[in-house]
């Protein structure tokens, strides 16, 4: 869908009046966009003298990198999949009790899923903050900076994603279901937005020196 396809489009896309792209598939964007940035800071760190030591830290930093990178460019065309699914469920016709009650089935699995897709931005996102802090300390210092952008895109890409699972929540009837996510998304945030603290004081340290 959009990650293969122009950039301009899928921005003009997601600012028309249009259902979809909107703010779970905007988010996984920017978490891919969040890996990338680790992911030039490592590969302007690996293949040096200077950095001979952590060159097989730095690979697997890269290997992971492109995982999330990858991971959320999919998820970005997902979400919009799922929120095309929402809509034809709460479409379905409901003038029978028989048909309200598929309806109402049809929708919470439609919700389910569409919760599904900013949940794992979140936790993609999670997994790339703590990259981008290991990378803060060992990668090459030059480009420092480029993590310290990493780490606050995450942060953003994760919260905005939040709010995309919060709003499906609402509406989810499972109360388990809503229970456990509701407590991953906080354990999720605060992990996001310690790292970002982390590498934001690293950035500073080297700025300042």
């Amino acid at each position: 869908m959009y990650r293969r396809g122009l950039l301009q489009t899928y921005v003009d896309d997601a600012a028309a009046k249009k259902p979809a792209p909107g703010g779970g598939s905007v988010s996984a964007l920017v978490g891919a966009l969040a890996a990338a940035m680790s992911e030039m800071a490592a590969n302007f760190t690996v293949g040096k003298k200077k950095f001979a030591s952590v060159e097989g830290t730095i690979r697997q930093m890269l290997d992971e990198l492109s995982q999330c990178r990858d991971a959320l460019l999919e998820l970005m065309d997902r979400d919009v999949e799922a929120y095309g699914v929402v809509n034809k469920a709460y479409a379905l016709p409901a003038e029978t009790p028989e048909q309200q009650a598929a309806r109402q089935r049809e929708i919470q699995h439609a919700l389910r899923d569409a919760m599904g897709a900013p949940l794992e931005v979140m936790r993609q996102c999670a997994r790339l903050s703590a990259l981008a802090d290991g990378l803060a300390d060992i990668g090459n210092p030059n480009l420092i900076t480029d993590v310290g952008v990493s780490a606050i895109l995450a942060e953003g890409a994760c919260e905005a994603a939040r709010l995309n699972v919060e709003v499906n929540l609402k509406f989810l009837g499972d109360r388990k279901l809503k229970e456990e996510a509701a407590a991953e998304i906080e354990i999720l945030s605060r992990q996001v937005r310690e790292h970002r603290d982390s590498v934001g004081r690293k950035v500073a340290r080297r700025l300042a020196g």
